[in-house]
């Protein structure tokens, strides 16, 4: 009966032991398999959906923040992450390139200049309505333009992306700077849209005007950011007789060897330029060198040489860009090309007209003669001023923008550079049209999605 007992123990003893084993290795497992998705969340798809696409767009559902400072701190961190955290995802962490052959093409320099208008349902981040810095005659619709359509369109590059442009990171990069655009009313038509781009985040007060308010000065309090336009037509010193529709009493008199003071006497305390000319070389004008009369433009002077537009261009931008490229400057440099007018069935003195509403593609429209002289002797230019530039240390860039801004037919005032021009004399009335300005908000607005990536992104 001992034994009996004994055995009895002996069995019940190991049919318990075997149950505790399966059930502490049962329990190990679980608790091992509970600990990962509460302290490795990431592993996890059904957690982390991130892993399988790590660049995957992100909708903004930020609240609208209190203090634009703080917020724009908080994006340009975010971002900075990010891009810190673009290597690690390559296969293999330790590898340095050798040479631009091995470079990924993400990582290859980007042609931000060659690309297509493609849709945009979004359309654009301000309004006619919103921005209260846009000049009457870019604004569109204001002066009643029916259609809407040119509005949700954006430039959208071939070979890579195109982040639109972010004016929190924009004014938090640009604190305690100031920028300067320099040139014609196209320089004043692009700093508005700047502008109201910018106004999203904060209102920029301005603090300086000449009498014509041509050149104006703005000032963004929070960041102690300055951005001026000023009026220089064609950045040499110039006598221009004409009114506010853009008519001659007497042909410009235009010194090729002198630099206008306006820009040139606070070219230095700028740490951005934005500097551009082109269209005014095609007036009437009379040509000065050393004070001494070479020659004119389409003028009726007698005992005048016809030198042509393209000789004084010439000479004028070589003479610009070399003191460009051989000053001390110690900020960035951007020589923007002009770009094309679009005016059809005659010129802006002869009734032409721009109706088009849609953007066209490449090769659909060419470039006007004139116009592609002048952009031949840019490209000419700059090229020469660029290596000497590069051997002094002057940050010059090139900043194309006539190739995009040529598909953009559909983006310029026309007749509604006036309020409401058809209201009086009636629909078939003959106006004058603006074919050569951008609507606000339009295509110029991509202009900065473009200066964004050159700029901050690098």
């Amino acid at each position: 009966m001992r034994t009996l007992r004994i055995d009895y123990l002996k069995h019940k003893f190991g049919y318990n032991h075997k149950n505790l084993l399966l059930n502490l290795v049962l329990t190990i497992f679980l608790f091992g398999l509970a600990s990962k998705f509460v302290f490795f969340p990431s592993l996890s798809p059904e957690i982390s959906p991130d892993l399988e696409h790590p660049f995957a767009e992100k909708t903004n559902t930020d609240p609208e923040p209190q203090n634009p400072l703080v917020f724009s701190q908080q994006v340009t961190e975010n971002q900075t992450t990010l891009s810190e955290q673009v290597p690690q995802l390559a296969p293999v962490l330790e590898h340095v390139f050798q040479n631009e052959d091995q470079v990924s093409p993400s990582k290859k320099k980007c042609d931000y200049f060659s690309g297509d208008w493609v849709p945009n349902p979004v359309g654009p981040v301000y309004t006619n309505e919103s921005c209260n810095l846009i000049e009457s005659p870019q604004n569109c619709l204001k002066n009643g333009r029916p259609d809407k359509e040119f509005l949700y369109w954006k430039w959208a590059p071939r070979d890579c992306d195109l982040p639109p442009f972010d004016p929190f990171k924009f004014l938090n990069e640009m604190r305690n700077k100031a920028w300067a655009l320099i040139g014609d009313s196209i320089s004043r038509n692009h700093v508005q849209s700047l502008l109201c781009m910018l106004s999203t985040v904060e209102q920029p007060v301005l603090v300086y005007h000449d009498e014509e308010y041509k050149s104006k000065s703005w000032h963004f309090p929070s960041y102690n950011f300055n951005i001026s336009v000023i009026w220089s037509p064609f950045l040499v010193e110039a006598a221009i007789f004409e009114d506010f529709n853009g008519v001659s009493s007497s042909e410009v008199e235009l010194y090729l060897d002198k630099l206008d003071s306006k820009w040139k006497d606070q070219f230095l305390n700028f740490d951005y330029i934005i500097i551009s000319c082109g269209k005014w070389f095609l007036k009437s004008a009379i040509y000065y060198e050393n004070d001494t009369i070479l020659g004119c433009h389409y003028c009726n002077k007698k005992n005048l040489t016809e030198l042509g537009f393209n000789f004084a261009y010439r000479k004028a931008l070589k003479f610009v860009l070399n003191f460009i490229a051989s000053s001390n400057h110690k900020g960035s440099i951007f020589f923007r090309t002009f770009t094309p007018d679009h005016f059809e069935n005659g010129e802006w003195f002869s009734g032409g007209t721009c109706n088009r509403k849609a953007p066209v593609t490449e090769g659909e429209i060419e470039m006007k003669y004139l116009n592609k002289m002048l952009r031949d002797i840019e490209l000419e230019e700059f090229r020469k001023a660029a290596a000497k530039a590069s051997r002094s240390g002057v940050n010059l860039k090139l900043v194309d923008l006539a190739p995009l801004s040529l598909l953009r037919p559909d983006g310029h005032p026309g007749p509604y550079r006036e309020f409401h021009p058809f209201a009086e004399k009636g629909k078939n009335a003959k106006v004058q049209n603006d074919c050569l300005h951008w609507c606000l908000p339009g295509p110029i607005d991509y202009w900065n999605d473009i200066l964004m990536e050159m700029v901050v992104n690098g």
